[in-house]
């Protein structure tokens, strides 16, 4: 009898065609779901049955709830090396491994750059202009180049994002808790404080990693510490930001404006306030959104079966 396996938020409907998963056989009968199972109850429900699942970074949340109330589980699949939706512990003390995937290099970095543009010169905002009957121009731009951005977290998506910057002819500073000026020379980056990086950008672009740390790490005072005419771009994780904070000083228009591709609610609910507002970019969580990445991603999960079905699991993560 095969394994039942479900591919959850599969939201472009590509999972089986971007990978072979016919190198499965008949051993593993695959069920992709394309629109989100929303909270726990209906997960639970839903997935009553399956032995596998194969997630797609933090789109559903799978934590002890979930994997104590599925008793056929047997294996669990992120795509990447981590998923904070998923509770690893609870996992491993069922005995059901958690295994993850390779990533693509640097896709989020490329979606930060191109937020930034938008921002300064309305690409998107004038093309729907010209394609509902405006007969011209409207809008009055500003250029990147000689603008000053501020990195918060200059590691490997922030370090791209940087170089990419530099080739603008942006002026790029950095700070992040323990980040060196060694570091930020690497990127052609300045080390400045968390005050300055926040008084001194036009652009500030957010690329840490969420954890208790970094969790509500930009608040209002850092907020009110911006340029009127400054950017906050966040590609990283919504709860990183005071949610609240930023859409008031976005509604009290106390900076330019916000791109934002990530929220602490996921999907974005269709009543949120930040929707309404003219300064606001919004994209729906596509920093790691590509072809090439979800080939990786789906792929991976494909040699993760396989490798568990053979019974030498690979790139099982720890707890």
């Amino acid at each position: 009898m095969a394994y039942r396996c479900a591919i959850l938020d599969d939201y472009q409907n590509c999972a089986l065609q971007v990978a072979d998963w016919s190198v499965l056989g008949d051993q593993v009968e695959t069920k992709a779901f394309t629109e989100w199972l929303g909270g726990s109850d209906n997960v639970i429900k839903t997935l009553q049955g399956f032995d596998m699942v194969c997630l797609m970074r933090e789109r559903t949340l799978f934590d002890r709830k979930v994997i104590e109330a599925l008793p056929s589980l047997k294996l669990i699949i992120t795509c990447g090396m981590r998923n904070a939706a998923i509770d690893v512990a609870a996992a491993k003390e069922r005995g059901i491994p958690t295994l993850g995937t390779e990533s693509a290099g640097f896709p989020t970095a490329e979606l930060a750059i191109g937020i930034m543009l938008e921002l300064a010169r309305k690409i998107g905002w004038e093309d729907a202009r010209m394609k509902t009957g405006h007969l011209w121009q409207k809008t009055l731009g500003i250029e990147l180049e000689g603008k000053t951005l501020g990195v918060l977290g200059l590691g490997k998506l922030g370090g791209r994002t940087a170089r990419i910057a530099k080739a603008i002819g942006m002026r790029v500073i950095a700070w992040s808790q323990n980040l060196t000026a060694e570091k930020c020379k690497e990127y052609g980056a300045e080390l400045v404080s968390k005050e300055d990086l926040f008084r001194q950008s036009d652009f500030l672009t957010i690329h840490l990693v969420l954890s208790a740390r970094s969790r509500g790490l930009v608040g209002a005072q850092d907020l009110a510490l911006m340029k009127k005419t400054a950017f906050l771009v966040n590609t990283s994780r919504g709860p990183i930001v005071d949610e609240d904070a930023l859409l008031k000083a976005l509604q009290e228009r106390r900076i330019g404006g916000a791109g934002l591709d990530v929220f602490a609610t996921e999907p974005l609910p269709l009543d949120h306030p930040v929707r309404k507002l003219d300064n606001v970019v919004l994209t729906p969580h596509l920093g790691y959104v590509t072809d090439e990445n979800y080939r990786r991603y789906y792929g991976g999960m494909v040699e993760d079966i396989r490798s568990w079905l053979d019974g030498k699991p690979v790139r099982v993560m720890s707890a």
